[in-house]
Order: structure tokens, then C-alpha cells, then sequence
């Protein structure tokens, strides 16, 4: 009889930026269910205020969060070279914030987040080649 041993593969390790705390919940368990390892902050200000930063692949931050939008708490962090993707949500994005986006190398999704064009876009920006030496 073949033994099966627990072989640890290391799971792609996302951060969630997301004022709602439903969408927080559904989001950290709709990407823990696709295998990915989740930590989920409320807002910028308690991600920022983390003593170490989590370790972390890609980002998912919503654009309408408190103290800060989230383009700019992505400027922030790589003002903190934290180069991990980023992946802003938000509803009804305006052209300037698409341009905004576009122009920091950021995918917006749009709200509401339908069948896998989340965990598309992760795994997209995980295979893109990163272009900072900084992770």
C-alpha cells in the first residue's frame, strides 16, 4: 500500500485591502478555496502600521477605502518597495482612474467581482515578469 505524504507547496500568499468586512470575509474565503493564502486588512492605515509587512505576492485593494483611495495606497507601498502586483476593484472606475492605473501598471476589476476574473487577474499578474528587484 502506497503512502501519501503531506508535501508542503508553498501557496501563492495574497493581501486583501477592503473596507467592507462582507467582501472582505467572501473575498479571503473565495481565494482561500482557489488555494491561495490570505491575509485581509480593513484599510490602508492597517496595513501601513504593520510592524513587518506580510509576506505577500500580490495585492487586491479596493479603490474606495478610508484615509486613502487605493491607487494612492499602492503608490505608498512601492514608495515602500513593496513591488508585489497590485489589483485595484472598485465599481464604475472613472477614465482618469483608468488612466491612473494603466499608467502605474495596475489592473483595475470591476465590482461586482463575477465568476474568475479575480483569480484571473492574480495569476496574470503573477506570471508577468517582475520589473523590480525589490519583493
Amino acid at each position: 500500500m502506497e503512502q501519501q505524504h503531506d508535501t508542503a507547496i508553498p501557496r501563492i500568499a495574497i493581501v486583501i485591502i477592503d473596507d467592507d468586512a462582507a467582501v472582505r470575509k467572501s473575498l479571503k474565503f473565495s481565494l482561500e478555496v482557489e488555494g491561495f493564502s490570505v491575509r485581509a486588512f480593513a484599510d490602508g492605515r492597517a496595513l501601513l502600521d504593520q510592524q513587518e509587512f506580510p509576506n505577500c505576492n500580490c495585492l487586491v485593494v479596493d479603490q474606495n477605502i478610508p484615509e486613502m483611495n487605493g491607487i494612492d495606497l499602492i503608490a505608498v507601498l512601492r514608495q515602500r518597495h513593496v513591488s508585489a502586483p497590485a489589483i485595484l476593484i472598485t465599481s464604475h472606475p472613472s477614465a482618469a482612474l483608468k488612466a491612473r492605473a494603466r499608467n502605474d501598471g495596475v489592473p483595475i476589476v470591476e465590482k461586482p467581482l463575477l465568476g474568475s476574473a479575480l483569480v484571473d487577474a492574480i495569476h496574470s499578474e503573477m506570471a508577468r515578469p517582475s520589473t523590480s528587484p525589490h519583493g
